[in-house]
């Protein structure tokens, strides 16, 4: 059984994404951002408070599910 992806707030993803190893990124020459284990040549480490800020100007919330998350317009 399928569980569903459940919107959760930016300090709770971050918590998740520190107890994973993740860092924020943001994928070169693009406007778009993902979690990283910074280890990807095609995405730059960035700030946490950069990340939120991207994900407030474009629409965008954190979702998560079963311990997966995902970037998906609000």
């Amino acid at each position: 059984m399928r569980m569903a992806m459940e919107r959760i707030d930016f300090v709770r993803a971050r918590k998740i994404a520190e107890n994973k190893g993740l860092k924020p990124g943001r994928v070169k020459g693009t406007d778009g951002i993902q979690f990283t284990k910074g280890n990807n040549n095609r995405l730059d480490v960035i700030t946490w408070d950069e990340f939120e800020k991207a994900l407030e100007t474009r629409g965008l919330a954190v979702y998560e599910s079963g311990g997966w998350m995902k970037i998906m317009k609000k």
